[in-house]
């Protein structure tokens, strides 16, 4: 039995169980960043929102992943939190790299025991690599 192949193969990417994954949807993500940075800080939703000047029905709403807020929205509640966008996306990052099985280690932390993304994201460390997959380390630096 031969087989051949066609131009079309050649233009089919092969997708391994890796890419099979259904990837999180980015404002749930980033809504459970929001809130577990405001929780960390014992602030209310209306101290928060009054801060980015949105409504606390709005950023409820962020926060539980039902609404996707504006550029201009994500800036003012990363202001009110006192955290730079840089770190929000960095941490999303870490994120969506540790449920593939990656450890992200951020060079910019303050204290080298200090590692802002990993030991902010201890909950999805202890989740297995994927079978066949050997985890690599992604490095940051600012």
């Amino acid at each position: 039995m031969s087989t051949t192949s066609t131009p079309e193969d050649a233009m089919t990417p092969h997708l391994t169980p890796l890419e099979h994954r259904t990837e999180p949807l980015l404002r749930r993500l980033v809504g459970s960043i929001l809130r577990e940075q405001r929780e960390r800080q014992r602030r209310t939703l209306r101290d928060v929102a009054e801060d980015a000047r949105v409504s606390v029905a709005y950023l409820s709403e962020v926060e539980r992943g039902r609404k996707e807020p504006s550029s201009e929205v994500l800036a003012a509640v990363c202001r009110a939190l006192g955290l730079r966008l840089v770190d929000l996306v960095g941490t999303a990052h870490a994120q969506l790299a540790l449920a593939e099985g990656r450890l992200v280690v951020d060079l910019t932390a303050p204290d080298r025991h200090e590692l802002a993304t990993v030991t902010t994201l201890t909950a999805h460390a202890d989740a297995p690599a994927p079978a066949g997959e050997v985890g690599t380390a992604v490095l940051l630096a600012a």
